[in-house]
């Protein structure tokens, strides 16, 4: 269901690409490169593919769950709005967790690989996703009460909002960085600049970050990209590199515990870098 609504939008998304390269194109800007864009695109479609493998059996789960609900929330406005704001702030800890947990991020990671940052670095997501649990952080939302169609709809929404972000041509867009996540908040967080490290988790509403500490405002020029860049257009090394590193750095941690800090501790405590 969420694969349709974005598939749905694809049109939308695929125009705004255009019309943003055309745009910058014409200012002369580099921030557009073919063999990025066409990288972008084959992780969108692997990453989609993945997803339609699970969607029956997580929906199925999520019904189960349901079954066994706290509250029955009543049609209307206001269960709407609890469930878009729920349902962010369920995305910003599952976000959080895929920058601070390895496991999460050998999937994330994929995102945050190219040096770029433009409305097709949305596309650039990993197929590996269900595998490193980001489902999870929906199913209390199905047990509080939504139902599985309500909370995969807003879901699909939020990500569709996130899609608009990924740019350079928005400035800052006055009161509303406030509360709003903005394309000025989300260049920071795609940033590797020292102080934009790990902030700006937020999927539509900044207030999540406000709260929790993980706030940076944008400062000076963003540079994108990865602390250890990795150098190729090639979507399965993308998709791949980082599972295959800490694997390989948990096989050689020596004890139990030095394994698990490999698999489930922060991506810097890794023995090494990330390497093709």
């Amino acid at each position: 269901m969420e694969n349709d609504i974005l598939l749905g939008l694809a049109p939308l998304f695929l125009g705004c690409i255009a019309l943003e390269a055309w745009f910058l194109r014409r200012r002369g800007s580099r921030s557009y490169s073919r063999a990025d864009v066409v990288s972008n695109a084959a992780l969108a479609l692997m990453q989609q593919a993945g997803a339609l493998l699970v969607a029956a059996p997580l929906l199925w789960l999520m019904q189960r769950i349901h079954a066994h609900r706290l509250f029955t929330f009543a049609p209307g406005w206001s269960a709407l709005a609890l469930l878009v704001a729920a349902q962010d702030l369920a995305y910003y800890w599952q976000h959080r967790a895929s920058h601070r947990i390895r496991w999460m991020w050998a999937s994330h990671v994929t995102h945050h690989s190219s040096p770029r940052l433009n409305l097709s670095t949305a596309f650039r997501q990993s197929l590996t996703y269900p595998l490193s649990g980001v489902w999870l952080f929906s199913l209390p939302l199905v047990w509080l009460g939504f139902s599985p169609v309500q909370v995969i709809t807003v879901g699909a929404l939020n990500l569709a909002y996130q899609f608009f972000v990924h740019t350079e041509v928005v400035g800052k867009v006055g009161w509303l960085e406030a509360v709003m996540n903005t394309p000025s908040h989300h260049r920071v967080h795609h940033a590797r600049n020292t102080g934009y490290l790990d902030r700006n988790y937020a999927g539509i509403f900044i207030v999540w970050d406000r709260v929790f500490g993980t706030f940076a405002p944008e400062r000076e020029p963003c540079v994108y990209g990865l602390v250890h860049p990795i150098d190729t257009h090639d979507p399965l090394i993308l998709t791949f590199h980082e599972w295959r590193a800490m694997l390989r750095d948990a096989a050689r941690a020596r004890g139990l515990r030095a394994r698990l800090g490999q698999l489930l501790g922060p991506p810097e405590h890794a023995l090494r870098a990330p390497r093709r």
